[in-house]
């Protein structure tokens, strides 16, 4: 065994021991060709449980976002749309509480998330059928607040589209000035890629992303996988007020109206073909999906979400890290971690995925390339320097955030220093620029940003790479 695999190995180990993971399957291949897979755990907990393999099958979650714009530059290349036609090109019906900012909007500002949208609950109403289904498992460890009862059920595209017009919301500015994470904006490249293709969203990304790359054991649902197709369990955790113990919830979320989002299931072997594309310009194997044009759009970070970050089209972009670009996205929902990456300049792609949520994948994405790269594995990706921040200045920050998708977050002065508290936890926060922080989040630097309004004041914080509203006491303030 290699000198890397045992580092990484026993660092895996350790971390997914106290993270209670069930089971994690990682996969690392060069020039192509697989390097190195392992599973971690079972797929089960029963007591014929099976080993994980490479074509175990997980959830992706939001891995999902970048082949909805795999679809989308497939459908550029077809000229059948451009990615700066206005939105409402398509979707003529869109509504929001800008008229003007709406006509503003265009495909590329969906694909970036900077089309304005704050975090917004559609995709709880578009869920909750599913989540109906087992009553008792209505949250996960995002820490997000969702009460289902009262939420709207959303069936369809046309039911989403008018959901979303009757939302009373402020947009976050102008198109292509701020970023927030939006699933709302992925649901409409959806209903885009329906309306251009004249096929569904789900049968356009089988036919023109899955089937050429070979992924056979890669489907939307679950009963569209090979009969003797291994899926992993679902598990999910109990919050860390409870102690965050994991259990058996096997029943899987949906969004019929929002797939586009992040819903598809997948394996390490096929996720491994997939992200060839992104390592040799738009190949999998002797089949062309993209152009090379077309992944360097995708590949180029258009908006910041970090110092050392940026997003492309439905990829996370990191410069300078592991020996070179580092192209990447991960996957969150109930009973579901996920994360694919590569690193073009070093002909590396890679997958790690979970059937557990909360789980520390980019902890292990990071962990597995610097064991590679003969680094201890616990090394930082990105050397955040500290910042001095006056102490007096402190008070600006503190405050109550929250949004309408169900994030709450409170930052406090404790001890004479700025916390974090969210998700059942409270850290300290670290200066590292003006109006920028880190926490940690595992063993990973996650970066907080404070946005200020005209007058100065903080007025929203980025957390989770969404914008998230300062709640002013003794006020109301739309979120």
């Amino acid at each position: 065994m290699a000198v890397w695999v045992e580092s990484f190995e026993e660092y895996a180990q350790n971390l997914l021991s106290k993270a209670k993971i069930t089971g994690a399957a990682v996969g690392l291949a060069e020039q192509g060709q697989l390097e190195y897979f392992h599973g971690f755990g079972l797929a089960d907990d029963t007591a014929d449980a099976q080993e994980l393999t490479a074509d175990t099958v997980f959830g992706i979650g939001s891995v999902t976002k970048s082949f909805t714009c795999v679809a989308i530059m497939q459908l550029q290349e077809a000229g059948k749309l451009n990615v700066h036609d206005p939105v409402r090109t398509y979707i003529p019906e869109l509504r929001t509480p800008n008229e003007a900012f709406t006509r503003e909007m265009t495909i590329h500002h969906l694909m970036t998330h900077t089309a304005g949208f704050p975090p917004l609950d559609t995709l709880v109403g578009a869920m909750k059928n599913s989540m109906a289904e087992e009553a008792a498992d209505r949250s996960f460890s995002s820490g997000l607040q969702w009460d289902v009862e009262k939420a709207e059920a959303i069936e369809t595209k046309e039911e989403m589209l008018a959901y979303l017009a009757k939302l009373d919301y402020e947009l976050l500015g102008a198109p292509g000035e701020q970023f927030s994470y939006s699933n709302d904006s992925y649901a409409l490249l959806g209903v885009i890629i329906e309306r251009v293709s004249g096929s569904t969203y789900e049968q356009f990304v089988h036919e023109n992303i899955l089937a050429p790359a070979g992924m056979t054991h890669s489907a939307f649902l679950i009963e569209e996988l090979p009969a003797d197709a291994q899926v992993a369990t679902l598990f999910t955790r109990k919050s860390p007020e409870d102690g965050g113990d994991v259990y058996r919830s096997p029943s899987w979320w949906d969004a019929p109206a929002m797939r586009s989002a992040g819903f598809l299931k997948s394996t390490i072997r096929d996720l491994l073909r997939y992200t060839e594309l992104f390592r040799t310009g738009g190949l999998v194997g002797d089949k062309r999906l993209l152009s090379e044009a077309s992944v360097k759009a995708m590949t180029t970070p258009h908006a910041p979400l970090s110092p050392f970050q940026g997003y492309g089209y439905g990829l996370m972009i990191g410069t300078d890290c592991h020996g070179g670009t580092l192209v990447e996205h991960g996957g969150a929902i109930k009973g579901v971690s996920a994360q694919i990456f590569a690193i073009p300049e070093r002909n590396l792609t890679g997958a790690i995925l979970m059937n557990v949520d909360g789980a520390p994948v980019t902890d292990l994405m990071h962990g597995l390339l610097n064991a590679k790269n003969g680094k201890p594995a616990a090394t930082p990706p990105f050397p955040y320097a500290d910042y001095e921040l006056p102490p007096e200045r402190f008070a600006a920050y503190a405050g109550e955030y929250r949004s309408s998708e169900g994030a709450n977050v409170t930052v406090a002065i404790e001890e004479n220093a700025l916390v974090l508290k969210a998700m059942g936890a409270t850290v300290p926060l670290r200066p590292v620029g003006e109006d920028g922080f880190v926490w940690k989040r595992g063993e990973t630097d996650s970066y907080i940003h404070f946005y200020r309004d005209e007058a100065g004041t903080i007025s929203r914080m980025g957390f989770g790479f969404r914008q998230l509203p300062k709640i002013l006491v003794g006020t109301e303030q739309k979120v």
